[in-house]
């Protein structure tokens, strides 16, 4: 794999900018001649250093209590744009636009703090076919005085409509999840939260990720949505910080986005212990009982 090392880690806005260009191109002109297999490149920054402020904004945002120790969801932020330049590439198979996070696993390989320096490191591996469309993984990882102490994969769905479908890739939850979820019956919660409309303009505004589908009454409604919707990593991060000072100093914590958060709504988090230092979570409309996200950590010694 062919490694490109960038100076900085980029700027999210121009890279934005041109995807949604190179979407709108390939809707007038068509979108013949995309490649069907992934970039062989992984794209580094070194000594990127956490600015504290920025870390505070974050611990706010997301519910987690302000310290120097990273949270588990931080290093996704700082990793996020080099994410997004691979995503937005012409060699990417999969328009950036569109793109719908469906799954995120992370692993805590030693606890992180405001003082380290990392290298980051994202590529892509794994573009598969999926029932309604196709997905690929992107992968992250922190280096620390050149050991892995964090990584992130995260699942990316793009919703196609594929030979035979009838279309039926819109019936489901547009998150990707299981539609037998919906018929569950919702565990007992431990805690109801209000989730406000600010709660998408505040993360967009803290990770950069400035969808409008978070932020934009029109512009949810232009992808399918009636009110704009949370982020999910927004959620994970919130369901982390619920469990704060309880989790194990070395984890991993895998979550699946369901059906999504709308702004403004009221949400159901549960959380049991599935073991000494284990636990499993949850979250779900407080009234409707719809799932939003099912996750857990397990303690990785």
């Amino acid at each position: 794999m062919a490694v490109e090392e960038l100076t900085e880690v980029p700027r999210l806005g121009p890279l934005y900018r041109g995807a949604g260009l190179t979407a709108a191109r390939h809707r007038i002109l068509g979108g013949g001649g995309a490649p069907d297999t992934l970039p062989e490149t992984e794209l580094r920054v070194r000594e990127v250093a956490v600015d504290r402020a920025h870390l505070a904004r974050y611990d706010r945002v997301c519910g987690f209590r302000l310290s120097d120790e990273l949270p588990a969801t931080y290093p996704h932020v700082l990793a996020f744009p080099l994410a997004v330049a691979l995503m937005a590439r012409p060699d990417f198979p999969l328009g950036l636009v569109g793109l719908v996070h469906v799954a995120n696993r992370i692993e805590v390989r030693r606890p992180l703090t405001a003082a380290d320096r990392f290298e980051l490191r994202v590529r892509a591996e794994d573009l598969r076919p999926h029932e309604r469309g196709r997905q690929v993984d992107l992968v992250a990882e922190a280096l620390v005085d050149g050991e892995i102490a964090w990584t992130g994969r995260s699942v990316y769905l793009r919703r196609e409509k594929r030979s035979g479908s009838g279309g039926g890739d819109r019936t489901g939850p547009p998150g990707g999840g299981d539609r037998r979820a919906d018929r569950t019956a919702p565990p007992d919660a431990s805690a109801f939260w209000r989730v406000t409309p600010r709660v998408g303009t505040d993360y967009a505004d803290v990770s950069g990720d400035h969808n409008p589908i978070h932020t934009s009454r029109i512009g949810a409604r232009l992808l399918g949505f009636a009110t704009p919707i949370a982020h999910g990593m927004w959620s994970k991060a919130r369901c982390l910080a619920a469990l704060e000072g309880r989790l194990p100093r070395t984890y991993g914590v895998d979550v699946s986005f369901k059906l999504p958060v709308p702004l403004p709504s009221t949400v159901a988090f549960s959380a049991t212990r599935s073991g000494v230092e284990d636990w499993r979570f949850a979250l779900h409309g407080a009234k409707s009982g719809k799932p939003h996200l099912s996750g857990e950590v397990i303690h990785r010694p």
